[in-house]
Formats: C-alpha cells, sequence, structure tokens
C-alpha cells in the first residue's frame, strides 16, 4: 500500500498573528485567488496556504534527496527549490542539488509558473522521484532558480507535487500520477485523500488504493465535467432547505490546493449577509452553534458541510473560511472545494473512469 502520511502544520495566518505582523503582511500581499483557474497558464495562488496546511515528503535523486510538497489537485507540476535559486525563500528549504544525483539528467527547457503573489521560474530535468515507496524513473521537475517575493520564506513546505491532468501541466511536463499509471507502478489507477480535522494526525494521500476503513458509508461518484482540473458540476447550494446560490447550476472543482471554499462574489456576499458575518468574513465565535449546514447539490445527492468546518477559529477570533472569486467560464459560475470541503469527504480521484468519489467521514 503506498499511502504517503501528511503533517499539518500551524498555518501561516496563526504564526504571523502571533508576531503581530498579520495585518501589514495582507496588505503587503494582496493576491486574486481566481488567479490560479485563468486558462493557458498554470497558476497556484500559495496564499491559499494561510489558515491550514497539509504536507507529506518526497525524494528526488539517487542517493535520495527530501523535500516537503503540497500533494495539490489544483495542479499538475512537480517543482522544488534547486541549489541555483538564490531568493531568500530557497535559502531556508531544502534545494536540490543535480550533481549529487547519479540518475539526473538535465535538460534546456524552462518552466515558468504565476503565482497570486508573483511566480516561479526555473529549468525543467529528469531523475528518480520517490513517492510513499513508489520509484517513478526519469520524472521530469522543475528545478526552482527564482522564487519572488517573501511569502515562501514562511511557508514549512518546499516545493509542489500536482495531481490535476496532463492538459494544465506547465511546459507540457508529464505530471508524477500519469507516470505511474504508465508505469504500472499502481494497482488502480486512482488516487484518495484524506484530511484530518483539527490538529488531529492521520491523514494521507494513497496512491492506487481506496482504504475501506474510510468508505463506510458508501461512495458517491461523480462525473468530470472537465479533464483539466478535477472538475464537476454542482446543481445548487442551499441553507436551511432555500437555495442560496448556483440556482441554475456551476461548475466546481475538488482542490487540496486550496484551503477554503472560493465562492463566486455574488454568492459570497449572499452568505455573508444569510450567516451573519461582517463583510471581511468575521463572525461571532458564539453563534456558531446556532449556524446552519450549506449544502451542496451535486449529480442528485446532497454534500453538507457543517458549520464546525466552514468556520475558522484562532487565537479568539472566527472567521468564515469562504473567499469571495470570480472565474467566469462557458459552463457557468465556478466554486472551489478546498480542504473545508475534503475534510468532510474521503475523496477518490479515479483517473481510470475520470470520476470523483465522495464518501461522507463520521
Amino acid at each position: 500500500v503506498h499511502r504517503v502520511p501528511l503533517r499539518k502544520m500551524k498555518s501561516l495566518r496563526q504564526r504571523l498573528r502571533e508576531q503581530g505582523l498579520l495585518e501589514s503582511y495582507l496588505e503587503q500581499h494582496p493576491y486574486n485567488l481566481a488567479a490560479k483557474y485563468f486558462p493557458g497558464i498554470a497558476v497556484e495562488p500559495l496564499e491559499n496556504y494561510m489558515d491550514d496546511e497539509y504536507f507529506g515528503t518526497i525524494s528526488i535523486g539517487t542517493p535520495p534527496q527530501e523535500f516537503t510538497v503540497v500533494f495539490d489537485t489544483g495542479s499538475s507540476n512537480l517543482w522544488v527549490p534547486s541549489v541555483f535559486c538564490s531568493s531568500p525563500a530557497c535559502r531556508n528549504h531544502n534545494r536540490f542539488n543535480p550533481a549529487e544525483s547519479s540518475t539526473f539528467l538535465s535538460t534546456n527547457d524552462t518552466l515558468f509558473i504565476a503565482y497570486g503573489t508573483g511566480s516561479m521560474t526555473g529549468v525543467l530535468g529528469y531523475d528518480t522521484v520517490d513517492v510513499a515507496g513508489i520509484n517513478v524513473r526519469h520524472q521530469i521537475f522543475g528545478l526552482a532558480e527564482t522564487e519572488p517575493g517573501d511569502f515562501f520564506y514562511y511557508t514549512p513546505f518546499d516545493g509542489i507535487l500536482g495531481l490535476a491532468f496532463p492538459s494544465i501541466a506547465s511546459s507540457g511536463a508529464t505530471p508524477v500520477f500519469d507516470n505511474m499509471m504508465m508505469e504500472n507502478l499502481v494497482d488502480r489507477n486512482l488516487f484518495s485523500v484524506y484530511l484530518s480535522r483539527d490538529d488531529n494526525g492521520g491523514s494521507f494521500v494513497l496512491f492506487g488504493a481506496i482504504d475501506p476503513y474510510y468508505t463506510t458509508r458508501g461512495i458517491s461518484w461523480i462525473p468530470l465535467s472537465s479533464e483539466t482540473y478535477w472538475q464537476i458540476s454542482m446543481e445548487s447550494v442551499s441553507v436551511s432547505g432555500t437555495p442560496v446560490a448556483c440556482s441554475s447550476g456551476c461548475q466546481a472543482i475538488v482542490d487540496t490546493g486550496t484551503t477554503l471554499l472560493a465562492v463566486p462574489i455574488r454568492a459570497f456576499r449572499t452568505l455573508m449577509r444569510r450567516l451573519g458575518a461582517s463583510s471581511s468574513g468575521e463572525i461571532s465565535c458564539e453563534a456558531i452553534r446556532n449556524l446552519p449546514s450549506l449544502i451542496f447539490h451535486i449529480n442528485g445527492k446532497e454534500f453538507p458541510v457543517p458549520p464546525r468546518a466552514y468556520v475558522l477559529r484562532s487565537n479568539g477570533y472566527c472567521t468564515l473560511a469562504m473567499q469571495g472569486m470570480d472565474v467566469p467560464t462557458e459552463e457557468g459560475e465556478l466554486w472551489i472545494l478546498g480542504d473545508v470541503f475534503i475534510r468532510e469527504y474521503y475523496v477518490i480521484f479515479d483517473r481510470a473512469n475520470n470520476k470523483v468519489g465522495l464518501s461522507r467521514l463520521p
């Protein structure tokens, strides 16, 4: 069984607030959550790791060099910092040294990925990548040469391992899981994710299998509406039996690389009013016990997200774990079902059948 344990760290928001730096940091680092989902460019607004962070460990090279990465179903590239990078964000993270790997192959190809707070640039190379004991030989990956700004400096992860489709991979790089499938390194062409609530341990990404312990309530299978991100169609979103958003149908992306629920601006304002939150999302901690669940209507079934899931508590403050965003698509408005949603469900990402499976957790 190829299981990568994930660690949940103290969030960047908590660390900055404890140091009295949060407000000034947010002013200096405006970001556009929607930027990740504009077509034609692989974008990863890492600002989304402000609130909750799950990381796992992989290794690259021979002998292996270890890196902590975010397993991100909302992007498709693997990249880590390299010894060629002199940005402050690289200097306090693990950096890949190709000269110390006997299996590294260099290329002249470059990599550029835009972020909500800037961009990363680097070169592409090939080497053996070990993920939970699966050795993927000749895997293409990015060696970061610049990581502008200071956001990466504060993050406890080194890089990103993208788990979305090849169609959105920057520079046409073959994603890690696609190579696992092509080389028959997994029993089934799927992977599954469990994200624990609160500070509990036990989170994981499981490659090639479904853990029956987490599917005792059955699995609801939802066909993909696009083979780019893990994108599905939603019928509506309701509160207390009343539709409040997406009433004519909309699109949603199941994204482990986004912490929050990203909500179209008009729906976001409606939910703020309905739930009694301020325009910035702050809410009385005492009010949480009386809040309703958000019900996502997907493929003819109801998928509730209770208030304990969509309200973030930190140092006596309570805020809704949602953010306004507008990304128009041909199929209608777009929602991002990030970790806030995923923590309520064991999620199966099935490449063999291009479906997402959801099993409600106790």
